[in-house]
């Protein structure tokens, strides 16, 4: 069974933390000493416990381990409270240190008698360990179990992307049951007009998911009004309906409808594939009712098409199902579900003909699957053909099943791998050919989970923290991996690098799922679980008291020590968890819960009033994550300044309104994020989080008093990767500052040209982008009405490694630079009142390139024409989306843009066209927006309607059509 990779991570470093910190101590150096001895040799057993093979270790090498686990946590903890309470503080001088050192001499005696009482707890297990004759041989892997090597850069990681591409999309086994269930759905009977309900019924990893959306996009010009909701195992009505509510209604106003002419049209314009603004901040201030009525208004005259996936009680179904209207025109639901119960209650049909059992994939089909993700494109050698039938009689034709032991064999397609193939095979058991439900998924998903290298088992786990069905942001999810010491050290690499090949060793493994998008500024990258694993990975945590879950489906759950929480549950549920501490733990902590060793704070769902309210208790806490929480107080901010250890703090979507200056306390601060707050700016005191690399905040107008203003001093932080919103100001200082920031990464700076008078200030500017060479990710902007951003041409040594840039602002011509950058992948400019070839000629030859966005005034010529010369190599989605005037035609000339898949065009009221889409051989997509009633749009709808019948006529690839109305 495998150990905890936190706690080997801790251990592997506290021996150092113990030395450095307590060398002070001079009364007990050697206590010390042997204290980080026995930590070393625990911190081997704990990493062979990690690598032994699944089901060897015996209930008493558990608990050892266990023991082991909470000594290395309980060491971390002493060497946290030295931190709070006896160590100096930077910047003491002589009379302040001796002052605090008197002052904590009564402290330090009690830290070294808790030193020795952990030595004294580290020599008893070891006589434990000892005295009944633990061998440490049952603790060896087996030869065929050696950890699988990192495949950041191998070639099966890169076949296994491949089959996971874009060009893959092939639904293994699940075509004939889509086209069934289509069919079903669509049957009308005579007389029958009701609403109707079906149902899709089978265990975890089976496909219901997949087949249900399969059936959705196959009816989406059947039914134009359709949308996609998840419930899960912790859906309770009275606490999660409004904001399912919510999700439904903003989904089915997205009309898709196909007209007589082929097109597919859509309701509600909006940028970028986001709603309109106004809408969603009205919307989120409705109540249930209202949102409720809105709801039931809207579909009663609509054909419309709800899938419910994952719904695990008839409870939660009656709620849902009580507001959807009746409407008599043929709509339909469909519900996936795991229990057959459940699925009768929700489709009532006679005789169960609403009710699709799944059916798992034969063998061919599961053949195909395994093969696509083990080998991409290619066939498996014949020496592995036989066993590898034999573990697919084994999967059952379960998918999850089959891509959990693809993903280990990935490791092991190199000639001489035979005889791992069959261990692994002899490992899965015979659950799944006499049982292939919960218990033999279950087995081998931990066979994947025990595969993966140690070091990524604890960020696996880390997982569990997050609900069921939660998508994950990549970039909250590394800072918190970093914030929780789950990153080991590598030479050459920063953290945040570690960081990146262990999310992308996990996606290359398939034990996470992977989605990314193009925003408005740039690509955004998210992650889920699949709740199969998710209930795996959250045995293993409970069971190494590696998270603490509270609240939802975790009510009634008690803990002995709580080291990471996550709330996910309201103020009833987690009140019962509460009464169950009363018993354990009588007079400690909130209402008898010990907060004592709390490192981790999670809130997913608002029943933590009563835990913040005493946030000051949380003394050792590293990071506190409250993202989207209501009711948050300038009274909770006091309290989160006096986290002294805190490292992770988001406060992003809550309705805070100030950051106080002693935000400056937390000097150990590596992440803040006030993004969609009412925070207006940060105080200048920010500057003194010397440990400070991300800094996020955002603003909802680009409004220079509304904005953030980078502060005097901003030089001294020179751990600084990433900066969000901010405004340059008229301080020559902190535009030379920004050129001081080695570790930049990411930064969004707007300028004023209206409020400067002296160019001093974007000269400097000038020279510090010069100096960025980490830079990845620049938005600059002009928030007045001159040419500030011609300082770009001044720019001598461009930030090379750029991935992502945004212009917004007027200039003369893009500067000449912008050719030179390799590696930029994403461009979108603003305002910049470009001209002629000026935009093309620039950026058309750049090898990495796959976006542009073309927003407001950015192009002021009649004709915006990618001619011939502009190659654009890897270009595939070009967003011209400016609602006014200009450019009112682009054209494409013969071979231009040879790769491009998406193009999307704003009409508006105004006179446009589209000219040459003949030559772009690889469109898969055309978005137009504009009015109904403009008859240029409507040129242009026939213009494409005829291209595409061109195409079926000499067996070329068509493209769909989507018109967007305003």
């Amino acid at each position: 069974m495998e150990g905890s990779s936190a706690a080997q991570n801790l251990l592997s470093n506290v021996g150092q933390l113990l030395a450095a910190e307590y060398q002070q101590l001079s009364s007990v150096g050697g206590e010390v000493a042997e204290l980080r001895d026995d930590l070393a040799a625990m911190n081997a057993l704990l990493l062979m416990q990690s690598e032994a093979k699944d089901g060897v270790v015996d209930p008493f090498i558990k608990e050892i381990m266990k023991q082991v686990r909470e000594l290395a946590y309980d060491a971390e903890d002493r060497v946290d409270l030295y931190r709070l309470r006896i160590k100096c503080r930077p910047g003491d001088g002589v009379f302040a240190r001796f002052k605090h050192l008197f002052a904590t001499l009564f402290p330090r005696r009690r830290l070294a008698g808790d030193i020795r009482a952990l030595r004294a707890r580290a020599i008893a297990i070891s006589e434990r360990h000892a005295r009944y004759g633990v061998n440490r041989d049952a603790l060896r892997r087996s030869p065929a179990f050696s950890p699988a090597p990192m495949l950041t850069a191998s070639a099966p990681a890169q076949a296994l992307r491949l089959a996971n591409g874009p060009e893959h999309h092939q639904l293994f086994g699940i075509k004939c049951q889509a086209a069934t269930l289509v069919e079903r759905l669509k049957k009308r009977v005579d007389g029958e007009q009701h609403l109707k309900v079906f149902s899709i019924v089978g265990f975890g990893g089976v496909g219901k998911t997949t087949l249900a959306m399969e059936v959705c996009r196959m009816l989406e010009m059947d039914f134009p009004h359709q949308a996609m909701v998840s419930v899960s195992q912790a859906f309770d009505p009275g606490r999660d309906l409004k904001a399912l509510h919510k999700r439904m209604l903003l989904q089915v106003i997205r009309v898709k409808t196909e007209n007589e002419r082929g097109i597919r049209e859509e309701a509600n314009q909006g940028q970028f594939d986001q709603l309109d603004v106004t809408f969603l901040n009205q919307i989120d201030n409705w109540s249930s009712e209202k949102l409720v009525q809105e709801l039931q208004n809207y579909l009663m005259d609509k054909r419309y098409l709800i899938m419910v996936d994952d719904v695990w009680t008839v409870r939660a179904w009656e709620a849902i199902q009580s507001v959807l209207p009746q409407n008599n025109l043929h709509s339909r639901i469909i519900v996936t579900t795991r229990i057959e119960t459940v699925a009768k209650a929700c489709s009532p049909a006679v005789g169960g003909h609403a009710v699709h059992q799944m059916k798992p994939l034969e063998f061919e089909d599961s053949k195909s699957l395994f093969l696509s993700r083990t080998f991409g494109l290619k066939n498996c050698p014949p020496e592995l053909e036989d066993v590898m039938n034999n573990i697919l009689k084994r999967c059952g034709g379960i998918p999850l099943a089959i891509v959990s032991i693809a993903s280990v064999l990935t490791s092991y397609t190199s000639p001489g791998s035979k005889y791992k193939w069959e261990s692994i095979y002899k490992s899965i058991g015979y659950h799944m050919e006499s049982n292939p439900t919960l218990e033999g998924m279950r087995q081998i998903v931990t066979l994947s989970f025990n595969h993966l290298p140690h070091e990524l088992k604890g960020c696996m786990m880390y997982l569990s923290i997050f609900p069921e069905d939660y998508e994950i942001r990549k970039d909250r999810l590394l800072c918190r991996w970093i914030a929780e010491g789950l990153i080991l050290e590598k030479r050459g690499l920063t953290l945040m690098e570690v960081a990146e090949s262990y999310f992308d060793e996990l996606v290359s493994r398939n034990m996470i799922g992977s989605r990314t998008e193009y925003s408005y500024y740039w690509r955004k990258e998210f992650c889920r679980v699949h709740d199969m694993l998710l209930e795996v990975m959250v045995s293993k945590s409970l069971e190494f008291n590696f998270v603490s879950l509270l609240g939802g489906q975790y009510a009634g759950m008690s803990y002995d020590r709580i080291r990471r929480l996550s709330i996910q549950g309201d103020d009833d549920r987690i009140s019962q968890n509460i009464g169950q501490h009363k018993k354990k733990m009588a007079g400690k902590g909130i209402d008898g819960m010990d907060m004592d060793h709390i490192r981790s704070l999670s809130v997913f769902q608002q029943g933590w009033q009563k835990l913040l309210d005493q946030l000051d208790k949380f003394t050792l806490l590293r990071v506190l994550d409250l993202e989207g929480c209501e009711g948050l107080t300038t009274e909770h901010m006091r309290y989160i300044c006096r986290l002294y250890l805190l490292k992770f703090l988001s406060l992003k979507g809550t309705d805070i309104k100030e950051v106080p200056p002693q935000i400056k306390k937390l000097e150990h601060l590596q992440t803040l994020d006030v993004r969609h707050t009412q925070v207006p700016g940060l105080p200048e005191t920010v500057t003194e989080l010397y440990k400070l690399e991300r800094l996020q905040i955002s603003h909802h107008n680009i409004k220079t008093h509304l904005m953030w203003r980078l502060p005097p001093g901003l030089g001294k932080m020179k751990a600084l990767r990433e900066v969000g919103f901010a405004f340059l100001g008229n301080d020559v200082q902190v535009a030379r500052d920004l050129g001081e920031l080695e570790q930049l990464q990411e930064i969004s700076i707007y300028a004023d040209t209206d409020n400067i008078n002296d160019m001093e200030v974007l000269r400097e500017l000038s020279k510090s982008l010069s100096k960025s060479y980490s830079l990845k990710r620049l938005i600059i902007g002009d928030v007045g009405f001159g040419k500030a951003l011609n300082i770009l041409h001044e720019i001598t040594k461009p930030p090379q490694l750029l991935r992502y840039l945004m212009i917004a602002g007027a200039i003369d011509g893009l500067p000449t630079w912008v050719g030179s950058l390799t590696h930029l992948v994403q461009f979108n400019m603003s305002w910049g009142l470009l001209v002629g070839d000026q935009l093309y000629d620039v950026l058309c030859q750049l090898p990495s390139l796959r976006t542009i966005g073309v927003q407001q005034q950015c192009y002021v010529d009649r004709e915006l024409v990618a001619r011939a010369k502009h190659r654009f190599p890897e270009l595939t989605d070009l967003y011209v989306a400016s609602n006014y005037e200009t450019p009112n035609v682009i054209r494409f000339e013969e071979g231009t843009m040879a790769k491009l898949e998406t193009l999307l065009f704003n009409f508006t009221d105004k006179e446009k066209s589209i000219v040459g889409i003949e030559h772009l051989k690889s469109l898969k997509e055309v978005h137009l927006w504009g009015d109904k009633n403009n008859s240029t749009l409507c040129r242009a709808l026939e213009v494409l309607k005829d291209e595409n019948k061109r195409r079926s006529m000499l067996v070329e690839n068509q493209f769909r059509i989507v018109v967007r109305y305003q």
